[in-house]
């Protein structure tokens, strides 16, 4: 069966009273009649955190502002029809209505939006995903996860794992600010001809097709720097989109990576150790303190997260 992937981004918006914002997919869906949140698929380059915004505005008719970071997590649904597996990373903002009308989107994938009380939540033919997010067991939905409607026109993800045409290349990615009970940070060093080369980078890196982000980020620190980790907290999404990325082989590629970065602490650090593993995208790995970080060559993501958040010691 051949694996495709698909990076979304969805909104949990609720009224005064506590009614949670809901969409009806339309007949041009995969799964009509079903109830999902507001969001859908990204454009290719497109930031998650714009995204989520965009696809309120085509779904809903309303303008939000984000408010939080809910959830990111995977999922995996078959559509046997068409021999295909598709892997969806689904990233879940909190957002706040600030403007707009409440209309149904025109001639796209829902046909209703609607508010719906949190008592009505388990009446309805939920996906199951938006049933994980609001907390309705899935028992009591009384539906499986796979696609209802074998219809032909309906997008089932990009395909491959990674590319999505010729040099073409969609990754979603989770990395880690890693630290240890003394407050030092793991970092692992890019390999040159590889993109931010030559730079000290958080530990991550793309996830495995089937694999949840923070099981894949474990797997990734363990793979570039050999110490084992806890996820204790999700800190924010975004993305980069570098059109002419010189990849390993020396040719540009149109580069674009969605990427979550969590919060992870090693509660027994060891000196650090690339495993075969990582690829040959990791040079080296090491601990910092806080100080050190000032005096090395960062990556973009790295100097971002490092040196505007409190860490701990």
């Amino acid at each position: 069966m051949e694996k495709r992937r698909r990076i979304g981004a969805y909104g949990v918006a609720r009224d005064e009273t506590g009614r949670v914002l809901l969409v009806r997919s339309s007949p041009r869906s995969n799964n009509p009649g079903r109830w999902a949140l507001p969001g859908g698929g990204l454009d290719h380059g497109e930031d998650p955190n714009v995204g989520v915004v965009r696809e309120f505005r085509e779904e809903t008719g309303l303008e939000v502002a984000i408010a939080g970071l809910h959830d990111v997590f995977s999922d995996v649904v078959e559509f046997p029809w068409r021999g295909v597996q598709l892997h969806h990373d689904r990233i879940i903002f909190d957002v706040k209505v600030v403007g707009g009308e409440l209309l149904a989107e025109t001639d796209g994938t829902t046909d209703l939006p609607a508010w719906i009380a949190e008592a009505d939540l388990p009446n309805l033919n939920l996906n199951p995903f938006v049933a994980k997010v609001l907390g309705v067991s899935k028992a009591e939905l009384g539906d499986d996860e796979r696609p209802v409607r074998p219809d032909e026109n309906n997008e089932v993800g990009v395909k491959g794992q990674a590319l999505s045409g010729e040099k073409r290349v969609t990754r979603f990615g989770a990395y880690g600010v890693v630290t240890d009970a003394s407050g030092r940070v793991l970092l692992s060093l890019v390999s040159q001809g590889y993109p931010s080369g030559g730079n000290w980078h958080l530990p991550g890196g793309g996830t495995d097709f089937g694999e949840q982000p923070a099981e894949g980020l474990l797997r990734e620190i363990y793979e570039e720097t050999g110490q084992s980790g806890e996820v204790t907290g999700l800190i924010r999404v975004g993305a980069r989109h570098n059109p002419a990325a010189m990849g390993p082989e020396g040719e540009p590629w149109d580069w674009y990576t969605v990427r979550a970065v969590f919060q992870v602490h090693i509660p027994e650090p060891s000196e650090p150790r690339v495993t075969e593993e990582a690829g040959g995208s990791t040079a080296d790995a090491r601990w910092f303190t806080r100080t050190e970080l000032t005096s090395i060559k960062l990556s973009d993501l790295a100097r971002r997260e490092l040196l505007h958040i409190d860490l701990p010691g």
